[in-house]
């Protein structure tokens, strides 16, 4: 099983490969540990088309749980800022519910196409909200305002933080 799953990797990371999203489809339906394992390595190594892949083949296992975190790590790194759009649609593959500050950073300071997708997920996913969860959306706000240029993109969002943000304090201020 090993030699299959490290065939698999090797095939999903070759350029020569025409069909290469075949191999991570294959490696999420073996799925497990050691291939969710494997699949964060090359998730956070090096090679952005290999790491696509491997966000590709996370978001389609089962029991992926554990590569949520490192996957919202290279979302928020700041050297895949321009590029993290494909990460962040393989989001969709996973339970965001305890993700909301993250989902809200991604919405906040993403590049276009990660900030649609960030709105999407704010807009249709359920999440566990606590005062504290509030607290940390608040001061990611803070700092959005206080970093950004006062433009049409920054009224935009602005209208629409300020209405969720109310919403959630509201479910508390009873």
């Amino acid at each position: 099983m090993a030699q299959d799953i490290d065939l698999l990797i090797q095939k999903m990371c070759d350029k020569q490969e025409e069909e290469a999203f075949n191999y991570a489809d294959q490696l999420a339906e073996i799925g497990g540990k050691e291939v969710l394992e494997r699949l964060v390595e090359v998730l956070k190594g090096e090679d952005m088309e290999s790491a696509y892949l491997a966000a590709r083949g996370l978001a389609a296992m089962e029991n992926n749980d554990a590569a949520l975190d490192p996957l919202l790590e290279v979302i928020h790194d700041k050297q895949n800022k321009m590029r993290n759009g494909t990460f962040v649609q393989s989001l969709e593959g996973f339970d965001l519910s305890d993700k909301f500050v993250d989902i809200l950073r991604v919405y906040l300071f993403g590049n276009f196409k990660a900030s649609l997708l960030a709105k999407e997920y704010l807009d249709y996913t359920e999440f566990e909200i606590t005062p504290r969860v509030i607290r940390k959306a608040e001061k990611h706000w803070k700092h959005f305002q206080n970093n950004s240029a006062n433009d049409q993109e920054y009224d935009i969002k602005k209208q629409e933080i300020e209405e969720i943000l109310g919403e959630m304090r509201g479910m508390f201020d009873e």
